[in-house]
């Protein structure tokens, strides 16, 4: 469980006024003190995100946020932090002292909300039976043991269970259980030495979930992995070496890449699809940003900087402006972008994401992802999206 990436995990983000008590029951779910807890307005700044397990739910990430409504010194900064968290919440603990939880209200749009009403111990008995019977689902909390908890983490593990997707496999509903996978694993500058990326170990323990074989190896010794093999359901490659490894495999054989994977299981592969038309009506001077889900060194080739940029102007014939954000921010003005080209979103959960991609409809904006793009680069688009026909 320590070891699921926060990025596979569902965000529980703990909303409420400021010193409702929530840095308390973030301590209290986790059971350690990671949060300072003090009467002092504002004590919470940026958001704190623990990894921690849900029995019998599994593995989520739970998020403690400064106060809604803070009036304190930086308090505008503290708050848009806290709502900026907004985009990645699967599950909203709505936090308020029960004393005053008349008087506070917040629309967390489609995002499901648990009312958790504290310091119930220090409060008039009148008052509680009022809200009980105002919000018979809300959580009254008495005190922080685990017993006095034990409402609450069965109302998250039930709602949890409710919204989650009945399988958000990477593979399992492409290649039948007992099918073959031969995955290509480039050995270059960009690999980090003695271990392989996220995408990749994703990908092989979804095979090994769903009784699939994996069998991974290079460019190189492609040719004869698939000789070797009696049938092969599906090949999967990185974006870079999309062009080399579709030149290597039959057409027969379906190929497609570890990014566009991602992009099946996270968001709206059709949309990404679509975003490619936007290409060839791009003009001098148009600016595209590209979005990094995480930051890490560069290399003389590296995929986001150097390749897609260099092979879009290439393939265009344009001089284009290319703008980079890494982690969870977005610019402020994304109007003035002509296309949007997502990285495989590994790092970043399943909610953002989506939301990303549902502002970007809404605003009207095209979007894309790297392993979308590079296939429509090097012209095995309509070869490497066949996987995912009728997928949305």
């Amino acid at each position: 469980m320590e070891k699921t990436p926060l990025s596979m995990r569902k965000y529980v983000a703990i909303f409420g006024p400021t010193n409702a008590g929530k840095s308390t029951l973030f301590n209290a779910m986790l059971g350690q003190d990671v949060s300072i807890v003090s009467e002092i307005e504002g004590t919470t700044t940026d958001p704190v995100i623990k990894a921690m397990e849900l029995i019998p739910y599994g593995p989520i990430a739970l998020v403690d946020t400064a106060g809604l409504g803070d009036t304190g010194d930086l308090g505008d900064k503290r708050e848009k932090k806290t709502l900026d968290i907004l985009s990645r919440c699967d599950i909203i603990l709505f936090v308020r002292d029960v004393r005053f939880a008349d008087a506070e209200n917040f629309d967390f749009g489609k995002v499901p909300v648990i009312n958790v009403y504290t310091k119930c111990d220090v409060a008039d008995e009148r008052t509680i039976e009022k809200l009980k019977i105002i919000d018979p689902n809300g959580v009254f909390i008495f005190d922080y043991t685990f017993e006095g908890l034990a409402e609450l983490r069965e109302k998250m593990v039930l709602v949890l269970q409710k919204i989650e997707t009945q399988d958000e496999t990477l593979i399992g509903d492409i290649v039948p259980s007992g099918g073959t996978v031969v995955l290509v694993i480039p050995i270059d500058s960009a690999a980090p030495k003695g271990r392989l990326i996220l995408p990749q170990v994703q990908t092989i323990r979804d095979c090994l979930d769903h009784d699939i074989r994996a069998v991974s190896t290079t460019v190189k010794m492609l040719g004869d992995t698939l000789k070797s093999l009696e049938k092969t359901d599906l090949v999967v490659t990185d974006s870079q070496a999309f062009h080399e490894v579709a030149g290597l495999v039959p057409g027969e054989i379906p190929l497609t890449s570890f990014s566009m994977l991602l992009a099946n299981q996270k968001g709206k592969i059709s949309q990404l699809i679509n975003g490619t038309d936007a290409i060839p009506k791009l003009l001098d001077g148009d600016k595209i940003l590209m979005l990094e889900a995480c930051t890490h060194s560069t290399t003389h080739d590296d995929i986001g900087k150097v390749k897609i940029p260099t092979l879009l102007q290439k393939k265009t014939g344009k001089k284009l402006e290319f703008i980079h954000f890494s982690g969870y921010d977005l610019p402020q003005k994304l109007d003035e972008y002509k296309l949007i080209i997502q990285c495989g979103g590994c790092m970043i959960n399943k909610k953002t994401i989506q939301n990303r991609l549902e502002l970007f409809e809404k605003k009207g904006i095209p979007v894309t992802n790297y392993g979308v793009v590079l296939a429509y680069l090097t012209g095995i688009l309509d070869r490497a999206k066949k996987v995912f026909e009728n997928k949305d």
